[in-house]
């Protein structure tokens, strides 16, 4: 591994960015060929933006606070009542912009439970900017709690395959990493129709010093069967997007493919996410998104199916269910599949 690794700051790291009159985002569609950012000047066109694949994983909560703090300083101007309706607005088109990604339902709740107390524009302004920076730093920290507790379970020297894009909790964890004074060597798939794990996950990892291996998403299985000459897989890791109370994960399309094949080959399969949602009891009770046919026949853009083919079929998750999941690792340690209710035991004690 390459020394004062620690030192590096990846380029993602700082992909949301806040001015006066607009939310810039960099375009992860074309990163890392090219440096092109996004300007909205408005929440919906923030949601444009989360909904068209701008960015992901963590990206669509920073950039849900940042549309939303452009919103609040926005309204200041306007009566109490009207402001309040905008606000309410802004929060709606943000959190439908990504059924299945919650952060940006999580930033709006959070924010508009700040504003409600407000009787006047000034006390709503100022109460939804102070949430937006209290919710920024309170997922930092739980992404490093949820990197440290991860760490815990991966040795020194671990080989780690990983699917898809986890933002803030690669980062987190490359750091947690270098504080326990344990390296790791990465494997990336790179993740169809967007090459997410290709030109987000192993560019952000080579830019923080580390080892990493880019496989097709087909190479998987084969990767993590016994007497591969990719070399022994300690672990799959992944993020989660969601998960529900039986222990079920949705994550990336692909990742159920990973984890049953992990499962037979006896490789722990690690599924991150900073809290699972209370909300739903199983995975039937969240909504799969289903995106265009047409990103099946092409790849950045470029047509790569003949065109003859007229008909496809994408959804953008898939669902694990708890037997192929060895522990869920959340902000509050790990827990296996079938008990984490234990985690929300563990906030009212």
């Amino acid at each position: 591994m390459t020394a004062g690794r620690g030192d590096r700051i990846a380029t993602l790291d700082d992909s949301v960015r806040l001015t006066a009159d607009s939310v810039h985002i960099l375009d992860r569609r074309a990163f890392p060929d090219r440096l092109e950012w996004v300007r909205a000047s408005s929440a919906e066109q923030v949601a444009d933006a989360i909904r068209d694949m701008v960015t992901q994983s963590s990206g669509p909560l920073y950039a849900a606070y940042a549309a939303l703090t452009l919103t609040a300083r926005q309204v200041r101007g306007l009566p109490l009542d009207a402001a309040r309706a905008r606000m309410s607005e802004a929060g709606r088109v943000i959190g439908d912009a990504r059924p299945t990604n919650a952060h940006p339902r999580e930033a709006v709740a959070r924010i508009l439970a700040a504003v409600a107390p407000a009787t006047t524009t000034s006390e709503l302004v100022e109460a939804a900017v102070a949430a937006a920076a209290a919710g920024l730093t309170h997922y930092a920290d739980l992404s490093d709690s949820l990197a440290r507790a991860t760490v815990a379970l991966l040795p020194d020297g671990s080989r780690i395959l990983t699917h898809c894009w986890m933002d803030a909790y690669l980062f987190a964890i490359v750091r947690a990493a270098d504080e326990a004074g344990r390296n790791y060597e990465w494997v990336t798939t790179e993740t169809r129709p967007y090459l997410q794990g290709a030109r987000l996950t192993a560019h952000s990892l080579r830019e923080l010093g580390q080892d990493v291996t880019l496989i097709t998403d087909s190479m998987g299985a084969a990767a993590l069967a016994p007497g591969s000459t990719i070399g022994p897989i300690d672990a799959l890791v992944t993020a989660a997007d969601r998960v529900s109370l039986d222990g079920a994960v949705v994550n990336k399309i692909g990742t159920l493919g990973l984890a049953i094949a992990a499962a037979a080959f006896e490789v722990p399969y690690y599924a991150l996410i900073q809290q699972p949602d209370a909300s739903t009891r199983t995975a039937a009770d969240i909504v799969i998104e289903r995106r265009r046919p047409e990103d099946v026949f092409e790849t950045l853009g470029i047509r790569t199916a003949s065109p003859l083919v007229v008909d496809g079929w994408y959804p953008a998750f898939d669902v694990t269910p708890a037997r192929y999941v060895t522990r869920i690792v959340t902000s509050r340690g790990d827990f296996p599949p079938d008990s984490l209710a234990d985690y929300f035991a563990e906030a009212s004690a």
